[in-house]
């Protein structure tokens, strides 16, 4: 009997090791913009949507918080409150990248596993992961399906609109271009590689499409490189009757640029790649990182490991695959 009694006292203390040395789960912090244009509200939406679907993949084996900053002030405040949460992996999209690399670099240096949307560092000299999407290749693909479109349909003359007057607009705008001057039958209304900045927002595309309307008579496609910025220009269109206009072009890949698609729209037939599902990538990588099915060599490297997330054409062929009507873009 009392030897019964040992080995039971020895497997409750066994036991009692074992679940008190029960591994604590990960957290995993994830910051990201609050909503200021279509774009960003996918990124918000797609980061949500994510969680949820990875709690429901992998159990309690992984914590999540989501912040939405309204601006980087906010972001850098944010992203040191999930510090003190504790948490082992970052995920982010700066705001802007000068302001938040200091930040993000000490986490780094506490042990911090870091993942960078979109828009790198400034800072290159320590381990994270850059998940970003193909700028130029937005450009490029733009630029070859809309100059091989173009040609087929014996169109000439276009306009062009950008987003902001930063890095990735100009990476955009100059392969579009570069490849639109290919061709020499086609051309610019505004001259050379000019355009106008739509800043990526709906207002501004209906604002300078009817502008574009007034000023030239004849107008036979138009880039608007965002899917945001297409929708004012759809409308300015519609509003002003003229039927002179065949291809209307966006980016980004909204649903609403999907739908009229799907839906056989003769002016929108295809719009361009640059997806906020990649926010959903960058929260799985630090998931499969945080479950051992990713290397975290990442983090001790001298320099980031860039991802690219390669861009492409959507037309009628493959629209279905990216259409999902429960996102906010």
């Amino acid at each position: 009997m009392k030897k019964l009694a040992v080995v039971l006292f020895i497997a409750f203390l066994v036991c009692g090791f074992a679940f008190g040395q029960r591994a604590a789960p990960v957290k995993i912090g994830v910051a990201v913009p609050t909503a200021d244009h279509g774009w960003t509200g996918g990124i918000g939406w797609y980061a949500d949507d994510a969680v949820k679907e990875i709690r429901k993949a992998v159990g309690n084996q992984v914590q999540f918080r989501v912040v939405h900053s309204a601006n980087a002030t906010q972001q850098v405040s944010d992203v040191e409150n999930l510090a003190t949460w504790g948490m082992n992996f970052l995920v982010i999209l700066p705001h802007e990248s000068a302001p938040l690399t200091a930040p993000v670099k000490r986490l780094h240096d506490r042990g911090v596993k870091v993942i960078v949307v979109d828009r790198g560092l400034t800072d290159t000299s320590f381990g994270y992961v850059n998940l970003a999407g193909d700028n130029a290749g937005l450009g490029r693909y733009s630029g070859q399906w809309l100059a091989r479109t173009m040609k087929a349909e014996g169109l000439t003359t276009y306009v062009a609109m950008g987003g902001m007057p930063v890095v990735i607009d100009t990476e955009r705008m100059n392969a579009f271009f570069t490849e639109m001057n290919k061709e020499s039958s086609l051309r610019n209304l505004l001259g050379g590689n000019r355009y106008e900045f739509a800043n990526w927002s709906v207002q501004d595309g209906l604002r300078i499409m009817e502008t574009f309307l007034q000023r030239y008579p004849q107008i036979d496609a138009v880039f608007c490189q965002d899917d945001d910025v297409l929708t004012g220009v759809y409308q300015a269109i519609k509003e002003s009757g003229r039927r002179d206009i065949k291809i209307l072009l966006g980016g980004a890949g909204s649903k609403v640029a999907y739908k009229y698609i799907i839906d056989g729209d003769p002016l929108v037939r295809a719009t361009t790649l640059y997806n906020p599902i990649m926010i959903r990538d960058a929260i799985w990588y630090a998931a499969d990182v945080a479950t051992g099915k990713k290397s975290d060599a990442f983090h001790t490297a001298s320099s980031p490991l860039s991802v690219v997330i390669p861009s492409g054409i959507v037309d009628k062929g493959n629209v279905r695959q990216y259409y999902n009507a429960k996102s906010v873009f």
